[in-house]
């Protein structure tokens, strides 16, 4: 198995499509972080403005965190198209090419086939998440230092030094999580089409269409807007809230755990059934 899922990095990384995301969250996260280099004391100034006259702020409020912080929030809602790029190629570049009869007749199971596809699928996301998480917090940390985060979820939160690293690793981690559902989408997608177009498109109307129905203020799409994944994308930022809401981060963790467990099993289903000889 574990040589199956290196063929397929191996696969993953000789197209060039596989480091658009790489070069795109590189050129992004650096304006970001000139921008604020120059912008970011009035930055303080502006979501700090109406408490200075009340309290004094000290200590280096400008600082990395603050950078990743607001790199990830800017970001986040623009990394599952980097994603599809590669989950929606997986299994539908194989039928564009004409490979798939040489690749099922191996004496290998299709089982293993779709199974080492996933995982390099879900091995590409983390690396695509730990580069994000390299630049935008190892990096400003190195270029602005450190110190205590401000936070601003409707009201103003000053986050110690000591009481930071934490709540990036469960942010990070829980992005991960919802990533990973964003690929399972795509490679579900992947799974029905011989063009990798269907499923790159598919699985951004998907995300649209659910964000559009979460938000239409109708009773029945209230109700049923839990079970669409989109509304527990970002439960990453219940980490920056005080106190952290664990109830919710757990139950929205196991739903996005569902639908990748319940894609994976429909995906492999399909490719197990796959007609080769037509």
């Amino acid at each position: 198995m574990i040589t199956l899922i290196s063929i397929e990095l191996q696969k993953i990384f000789r197209k060039w499509r596989t480091y658009i995301g790489f070069i795109a969250i590189g050129v992004l996260v650096v304006i970001v972080q000139v921008a604020l280099y120059f912008t970011g004391e009035g930055y303080i100034k502006a979501i700090t403005r109406n408490f200075q006259d009340s309290f004094i702020m000290v200590g280096n409020l400008f600082n990395g965190y603050l950078v990743a912080n607001l790199v990830l929030t800017g970001l986040y809602i623009h990394i599952p198209f980097l994603i599809v790029l590669v989950g929606g190629d997986l299994l539908a570049s194989e039928a564009t090419s004409g490979t798939y009869r040489m690749l099922l007749t191996r004496p290998v199971s299709r089982f293993k086939v779709v199974s080492a596809k996933f995982s390099a699928g879900l091995i590409y996301v983390f690396l695509l998440l730990a580069w994000l998480a390299f630049l935008s917090l190892g990096v400003s940390c190195l270029i602005f230092g450190t110190g205590e985060l401000v936070s601003f979820r409707g009201k103003l939160i000053i986050f110690s030094a000591n009481d930071i690293l934490w709540r990036f690793a469960g942010a990070y981690g829980y992005s991960m999580l919802s990533m990973f559902t964003v690929f399972a989408v795509s490679y579900f997608f992947s799974s029905m089409v011989e063009n990798a177009i269907g499923p790159i498109v598919s699985t951004m109307a998907v995300i649209i269409i659910f964000l559009i129905l979460s938000a239409l203020p109708i009773d029945f799409l209230k109700d049923v807007s839990p079970y669409f994944f989109t509304s527990h994308m970002t439960q990453w930022d219940g980490f920056f809230h005080d106190p952290v809401d664990y109830t919710n981060i757990i139950e929205s963790a196991l739903v996005l755990g569902g639908h990748i467990v319940g894609l994976y099993l429909i995906t492999s289903y399909i490719f197990l059934k796959k007609d080769i000889l037509s």
